[in-house]
């Protein structure tokens, strides 16, 4: 359980680095089925698709590292 916890934590820190560095900002979260309402000054933004992609990927590393 001590080395998944610790390869999750690397991974997430990658990802987060990687996301801050601007590499893929331009498409996750902006994929077709987010939702995305914009009303005068009001604009709600549910990425639906992203989140479900993102779980997919993530179960998959998981089921990779439990083997």
């Amino acid at each position: 359980m001590g080395k998944l916890l610790a390869v999750l934590g690397v991974v997430i820190a990658l990802v987060g680095l990687a996301l801050w560095s601007g590499i893929g900002s331009s498409w996750l979260g902006r994929l077709p089925g987010d939702i995305r309402v914009e009303r005068g000054n009001a604009a709600f933004y549910f990425p639906i698709v992203t989140c479900i992609i993102l779980s997919i990927v993530v179960s998959l590393l998981l089921s990779i590292f439990r083997r």
